[in-house]
């Protein structure tokens, strides 16, 4: 079913009376449930065992070591304002919209996020000097998650 077409029926349930609305068409199914009514239940999981703690089983000296704290990043964090494919450049060869140590001013392109086939140019929140690159070239990146620290 055609995007479009698909969020102008969530608007149009949203805006009517009607709680349920179930259309059926070649390409499949769709159900949209209006309100707070559950349109789905997940399912009752079984009760789990008590587990002994690792510290009571292992001996003193095997006992695990406290992991350090990793420290939030310090300046203003751009985060991606997508779900999508981080790219750092315009295309494989090209070179990178920014570097560790760039000056960037506001407005100006920092990276490419591809969701659905489209390339969206990210730009800088913040005038500033890149000083952490977060994303990694060509991985997956989620809604909010930090992609630059700028100072």
């Amino acid at each position: 079913m055609d995007l479009r077409k698909l969020k102008t029926l969530i608007d149009l349930v949203s805006e009517s009376n009607v709680s349920e609305l179930e259309i059926t068409e070649a390409e499949g199914k769709v159900r949209i449930v209006k309100g707070g009514s559950a349109a789905f239940q997940a399912p009752m999981q079984a009760p789990v065992a008590p587990v002994m703690p690792v510290a009571a089983v292992l001996p003193a000296a095997a006992a695990p070591q406290p992991v350090p704290e990793v420290s939030a990043p310090v300046g203003h964090v751009v985060k991606s304002p997508m779900v999508g494919t981080f790219y750092r450049a315009a295309s494989p060869g090209a070179k990178s919209f920014v570097e560790i140590g760039s000056q960037v001013k506001e407005g100006e392109t920092i990276c490419i996020i591809e969701a659905m086939k489209i390339l969206n140019e990210i730009e800088s929140d913040k005038t500033g000097t890149i000083t952490q690159i977060l994303g990694e070239n060509g991985q997956a990146v989620e809604y909010g998650q930090p992609l630059f620290v700028i100072e």
